[in-house]
Formats: structure tokens, sequence, C-alpha cells
């Protein structure tokens, strides 16, 4: 027996029957686990198999027989076999256009296999190894020499095991030419080595680890060839999918060479987004390809930008080997013509800046908990609804119950998290009472789960929810699931160990959203409202409950509480009284009610020395989700800003760090009206122009804007037509960021500039907003402040 982790999962179909292949990660190298004959399955009530069985004569193979499980409605199901996931998804087909359901025909053969068998990733294998062997494979007429093996095991039994692997991971870059689309290197690098491979000749003194090849063939062939031989379990790169193996895909395409990155010399698969056409999706057979952007992104970091440069400066301090980021395709040419060994460097340098983010970040780690959490694929992006079903739906079945299919047409919405009205001003000494995880604590404490509301008939006492519902206090799996996850949260807290606290709070806080979206199987307003329109009741109750007490709560958002304690001796010692008392308030009061055990549990999150709630632009009446304050920390003070435009990516650079100066004066009360009139004049006299840059992201592609055109598409289009007149394409679509400045023309991309820039612009728009949410309350505002002296600039 062996131990490992599933790296990547394929199913193939033949004619003798369809195969599972999982490449699994082992203490003892790689091993390929092959499952021979298994069938693809989806269920159907028992009353339509009639039916069901003269559509489908003569059209697939198939079979069905009872099983002991019932669908939603309590009607027994067949369950429906075929030989192959083709023949499953013509039978779904002609069925789904004669208005006949198929209960859990979308989940994949692979992966009902692996969850039927409760196995997340971490595996064990008992059976029988034996060596593989790569033989040669022919590109054209040049021979890949590979030396690689591996180890197969054909129909072992797989089961759960705890394990955390140790990878070894390849961080991937490729350069190339962007007017003539051809490849000019690859780099490579990781723990305990680094490569770049270059089409030129070779040079006295150049380094070690570069090496050079006479022509685009020859170098991807080489590539191959080396990598094969390197062998690593994890790919990694920035845009690795979408640019670098893509790229690479095309020019093997084209030099008729077998994109062959796989292990066994298995050849790179991809499909395309049903949803986005211009998305690709790679899988590299027994290699994880994880691309630090989407890898970021779900694990809830946030950048400006997410380019790798800007993105490396935040985190490492430094960025890449260029001098203008801006203008780096012409200057990859001009290294590519004139510095070969620069080029190089440069290459390797963004190979290594990817392997560093992903250390700080610690993405792998946060990737492999994910998946020994959820199931889910390393590589998967997002995939809450995915792992919500990979971990409820085997627990189900052992319940007795099928799941439903998703109904896409449902347009019945809960509501979200209630807000508290704001109270608008200056204050001082306000904390912040949060309740932790809310929503995964109101699943817990009232049983808000499928199984349970579907199986609450059965009891006379049953929970009562929202909108009709009820929930069986006996019968439930998602409220077990959050428990064990809960305490497995705070095991990690205790032993800190970040990338499983936040996997683990990332998917403790999804099942919510899961039970809140139309594309989950187990969508029920009945069930999202359940929880949402109960955290309304205890926010709303939280509060009376303080108010009560003397205690002013200024604001409240879904899971919080902002309270002004004005005239208290201790603050701290005041917040952490009623939090006590507010947890055994709502312990008694759900004990005595509804007999439940309440897992709510308030905390003292921050005390705010001074605490700012604006007003809403043009109006007397508080604003919601925008505040800043000055949090108290073991001692020390740090400013905070919620909403507001220095968090914001679309407002200037000159109007948030004004913001941040302006704001930290007045909350520390010190003199202010100086620093307004010299920042204006500042930017009057140009000394700002390059803090005045604006940024928004183009949310559609720039002709599908028509009616309203906004200042930033102006701005793209004007770019465009410049890189059209200076013989590169247009690369604004959906997705894509523009950076332009306000001129006295109107707006204009940051690159292309041509007119005098708008100051006046600038201090309205900009300055003025921000400084008069603040002033206000010091009765003033930016125009008073300069009064005449506006119009000597």
């Amino acid at each position: 027996m062996v131990q490992g982790f599933i790296l990547t999962r394929q199913w193939i179909e033949s004619a003798e029957g369809q195969i599972l292949i999982y490449w699994v990660a082992t203490t003892d190298g790689p091993v390929k686990v092959i499952v021979e004959n298994q069938e693809s399955v989806f269920f159907l009530p028992e009353n339509l198999i009639s039916r069901a069985e003269n559509i489908l004569k003569g059209s697939v193979d198939w079979r069905h027989q009872s099983v002991r499980l019932r669908d939603f409605d309590y009607n027994a199901v067949h369950a429906c076999y075929f030989k192959s996931q083709r023949d499953l998804n013509i039978a779904r087909s002609r069925l789904s256009a004669k208005q006949i359901s198929c209960l859990e025909a979308d989940v994949r053969p692979t992966d009902r296999y692996l969850m039927e068998r409760f196995i997340n990733g971490a595996v064990s294998i008992s059976g029988e190894t034996v060596p593989s062997k790569l033989p040669p494979i022919l590109h054209s007429t040049l021979e890949l020499k590979t030396s690689c093996s591996y180890r197969t095991c054909l129909n072992p039994h797989l089961a759960p095991v705890t394990l955390t692997p140790g990878l070894k991971v390849a961080s991937l870059d490729i350069e190339t030419s962007y007017t003539e689309n051809v490849l000019y290197s690859i780099a490579v690098a990781g723990k305990g080595f680094q490569k770049v491979f270059m089409i030129g000749q070779e040079t006295e003194g150049q380094a070690d680890y570069l090496e050079f090849l006479i022509d685009e063939k020859c170098l991807i062939i080489r590539f191959l060839s080396w990598f094969e031989e390197l062998d690593p379990d994890v790919i990694i790169g920035w845009s690795v999918v979408a640019f670098d193996l893509n790229f690479l895909e095309q020019r093997c395409q084209a030099l008729e060479i077998e994109f062959t990155l796989g292990r066994g010399g298995e050849a790179v698969l991809w499909r395309t987004s049903q949803q986005r056409q211009n998305r690709h999706y790679a899988l590299v057979p027994g290699r994880v390809v994880l691309d630090g952007i989407e890898m970021l992104r779900t694990a809830t970091w946030s950048f400006e930008s997410f380019a790798l440069d800007f993105v490396a400066r935040q985190l490492l301090g430094r960025g890449k080997l260029v001098d203008n980021v801006e203008s780096r395709a012409g200057e990859i040419q001009q290294m590519y013509r004139d510095d070969k060994p620069k080029l190089a460097a440069y290459n390797l340098e963004d190979c290594q800046l990817v392997l560093e983010i992903f250390a700080v970040t610690e993405l792998l780690e946060f990737c492999l908990e994910r998946g020994r959490l959820t199931g889910l694929e390393l590589d998967r992006a997002g995939g809450s609804v995915a792992a919500f079903d990979f971990l409820y739906l085997p627990r189900l079945h052992r319940q007795g119950f099928v799941a439903p299919v998703a109904d896409l047409a449902q347009s019945v919405s809960s509501p979200g998290g209630y807000v508290l009205d704001s109270t608008p001003g200056l204050f001082e000494d306000v904390v912040l009472l949060d309740f932790k995880s809310l929503y995964p604590s109101i699943i817990r404490t009232f049983h808000v789960d499928p199984l349970a509301m579907i199986t609450a008939h059965e009891e006379e006492d049953s929970i009562p929810g929202f909108k009709g519902s009820h929930f069986s206090r006996t019968r439930y799996i998602l409220p077990t699931l959050i428990e064990s996850l809960w305490q497995a949260r705070d095991q990690a807290k205790k032993l800190d160990q970040a990338a499983m606290s936040q996997a683990i709070k990332i998917i403790m806080n999804s099942f919510y959203g899961v039970l809140g979206t139309t594309g989950c199987r187990f969508f029920d307003p009945r069930l999202a409202s359940s929880i949402t329109l109960r955290g309304h009741e205890i926010l709303q109750k939280t509060r009376d409950l303080l108010e009560e007490r003397g205690h002013r709560v200024i604001y409240g958002d879904t899971d919080s509480v902002f309270v002004h304690l004005k005239g208290v001796e201790d603050v701290d010692e005041t917040a952490e009284e009623l939090v006590i008392y507010l947890n055994c308030w709502w312990r008694e009061h759900l004990q005595q009610s509804l007999g439940l055990v309440s897992q709510l549990e308030l905390e003292y999150e921050s005390r705010f020395v001074q605490f700012l709630m604006p007003t809403i632009r043009g109006s007397e009446a508080g604003s919601k989700k925008r505040y800043a304050g000055v949090v108290l920390k073991q001692g020390r003070k740090e400013l905070v800003f919620k909403g507001l435009e220095t968090v914001r990516s679309d407002w200037s650079q000159v109007a948030r760090e004004f913001q941040q100066n302006l704001y930290k004066m007045v909350f520390y009360d010190e003199p202010f009206e100086r620093y307004v009139k010299e920042t204006v004049a500042a930017v009057y006299r140009g000394e700002k122009d390059n803090q005045l840059v604006l940024r928004k992201r183009l949310r559609r592609n720039l002709a599908d804007y028509i009616k309203n055109v906004p200042p930033h598409v102006r701005a793209a289009r004007i770019a465009e037509q410049e890189k059209k007149d200076r013989g590169t394409a247009g690369i604004f679509s959906a997705s894509r960021w523009i950076e332009y400045v306000m001129t006295v023309s109107g707006p204009e991309p940051k690159q292309f500039l041509k007119a005098d820039i708008d100051y006046d612009f600038y201090i309205e728009r900009q300055l003025a907003p921000v400084a008069d949410a603040i002033l206000a309350f010091k009765g003033t505002s930016l125009g008073q402040i300069m009064d005449k002296q506006m119009g000597l600039f």
C-alpha cells in the first residue's frame, strides 16, 4: 500500500468500457492509477422508467435497477447505468427534450468514484504497482528522449487518508515577439534548479542556466525533453494557461510538434468554457497547473492590479527587470536583438517572482488544504457549488435520498444581509462587536439544511424557518459538516496554520452563497431566506438589547454592530461585559423559546478611538458600508478606511493620498487648513501630475458600449485607435483595465496623453468630495478654506 495525493483526474471512453485515470504524487514517485469498466450513472423516479425505456429504445446501451433511494418528493428511484459518459449525455439530452429530468446526471464519473468513497485528495492505494518506462516520442523527424519513469496500478482499492504531500514545483514563463508571434525563450525555476532555453548562438561566459538552440522547433523539443526529465508535480505561472501554455500549444501546432507536457509523454488536453468562449482550460495529465492570478483571487487576495509587476512590488518589494513595464513588449524585442543574456535574466526573474509570491502567500498550501477539505481538483478556481456537491451528495445518499436538478430558470431570490441605518458624525470610543461566522452559526443553530427541510414533516416539533419552512431536529448534514470545519479552523488558528485557516473560512462562508444561487441543485428560496432573515432578526434584536442598556448603536451591517460608548470609564471592559451579556442572552433565549443550543458567538472585534460615519453625498442621511476611524490595537493606533475613496482603485492617487493625510490630521486634532491649501496649489502647479491617473475596468467589449459611453471607455477607444495606427493590434476587451487622465478635451489614455490636464476636474470632483465628507463635521469645507484663493491658480 502506498499513500499520496491526487494531482489530476480524467476518463477515457473505449469499446471495452470507460476507464478512470488518476495521477497520484506519492513519496515513492508518481503513480498512474487506472480503474477499468466504470459506468456513468444518473437517477430517475421509478414511475418514469417505462417512458424512459420507450424514449431511449435503440439509441443507447443502458441498464437500470431499483435502489434504496428516494428523490426529494419521496418517490422511489432507479439508478440508470451507462458504459460511457457520452452515452449518458445522449440519454440525458433525449429525456430532457421530453421534459424528463435526470437526477445527478452532471456529476463527472471521476468525481463520483472519489466522493462515494469520501476521498478528498489524499488517498491510499492498495494493489500491485508496476514500474513504467516512457517510450521515445517522435516529433516529426526529431526524437524526444526521456528517462522519466512512473508506476502504474490497475484497479486498486482506494481509501481516504490524512496526508500533506511534498510536491515538486516548477515556475514557467515564456518570452515572445508581439509583432511576429513567435517564441524567443522558455524559463523554468524551482527549488534547486533554474533553466532558460533561448533561440540563438552560444557565447563565452554565458550563465550556466542559459542554453541556446538554433531555431524555435528545436527549442520546444529540447524544452519538452528536459521538462519530462525534471518531472515536476506542479506547474505555476502568471496567466500560465491563458498565455504561456496556450501560446506553446499554438506554436506546437504550427511546427507539427505534439505538446507532450504531461506525465507519461501525454499531450495537454484543452477545453473551452461554455459561458466564456475566450476562456480556455488545460489539463496536463499528471501535473497540476496553478495560475497565480486565479489562485490569489480564490484565496480572497485583493489588489488594484493583478499584473505580475504590481503584485510583486506589493508583496516582495521588487518587480520586473525592465525599465518601463508599460512598454515592455518593445523592450523585450530590443533585448532579444541586442542583449540575449539580459532577456534570459528577465525571463528567469519572472519565474522567481512567481515562486516567491506563492511562498509568501502560501498559495500552494492553500490549494492543498482546500482540495483536502472539499475534494476539488487543486487547480479549480472558485468551484463553491462543486465543493458543496462533493461533500454533500455522498452523505445525502447515505440518508436515503438523491439530489434534485438545479432549476436554472428559478428567479425568486432571498434577501441579503441587513444593514442598520447609520448615524452620521465624528465620534470618540466606538466599539465594533461582531458575530463570529454568523451565517455558518445560523446554519448550525437552526439546522438550515436541504435534508432537514424535506424531512421536517416527520417531526411534530420541527424548527421553524422562514417563508413557511421547517427543519428537522434529528436529520441534517450541513450543520455537522460546518461543525467539523469549525473545529478544524480553531485548531489551525491555534497552530498558526494560516493557509488552512483561510481555506476553511472560505469554504464555510461559501455554503450560504451556494444555497442562495440558482446554479446550485439545492437552491430553494426558503433555505437562503432562513439564513438571511434570521440574520436580520438577530442583528435587530442585538441592537435593541444594547440600546435597552443605554448604549447607542450608530451602525450595523449583516453580522456586526458599532456601539458608541460615550462617557464610559473603561471602554474595553464595558465592551467585554456587553459581549458576555449578549451571548448569555442568546443562549437562554434560544433554549427557552425553541429548545435549541445556540452556536451564536459575538466577539469584541475592535475599538475606534476616533470614528467617522459620513453622510450620503447631497444628503443629510448617514451612508452605508462607508466609514473611517482610528483603531486602537495592542496600544497602537491604526488608521482604517472602509468603502471610502482611499480603498477604491477608480479614484486618483492624489485624492487617496489627500484623504489619508487629511483624515489623520482631523482624527488627531491637528491643524489641516494649510495642508488643504498646499495640496490644491500643488495640483494647479502640475506637481501632482503623476498622481492624477484614473483606473477603471471595462465590463464589456468596447463595441458593446453604444448609448452610454463612460469616460474610461472613451479613453480606451482612443488608445485602441492609437495602437492600430502604430501597427499594434487593439488589446481592450471585457475585463481589461484602462488608465486615463481627464484633460480639457475629455478623457485620454495615460500612455497617449495629448491635451492639457483639466485641473479643475481634480479639485472639484476628486479633492472636494473627499475633504467635505469629514470637514462638514468641523464646520467647514474645501471651498471655504480656499475662499478667494481658488481664483489665484
